[in-house]
């Protein structure tokens, strides 16, 4: 499935750490191997990001994203948000 990946993804990538760029970048080829892997701990998120679902970076980075299914083109995966579990969720 196709993956994009939205400026602020982006951005907030750029700017973490050197160690959870690699981190990242590991998880990232395994999410597109196995969406569902355990390590990842891939699951669906309420609140302000409630229709998006969210992945283990590392014990205390996450990823968010949203499966988009539009009608007249092919679905897929759109990252919306990465940083620690206190940035993202307060």
């Amino acid at each position: 499935m196709k993956t994009i990946f939205k400026s602020k993804f982006d951005k907030q990538f750029k700017r973490a750490p050197q160690n959870i760029q690699n981190a990242v970048s590991v998880r990232l080829k395994l999410f597109a191997s196995n969406p569902d892997h355990p390590l990842l701990r891939n699951h669906k998120l309420s609140g302000k990001y409630q229709g998006c679902r969210s992945i283990n970076m590392t014990g205390d980075w996450r990823a968010i994203f949203e499966e988009v299914d539009p009608i007249l083109d092919d679905p897929y995966i759109e990252f919306i948000a990465l940083g620690t579990h206190s940035q993202l969720y307060k």
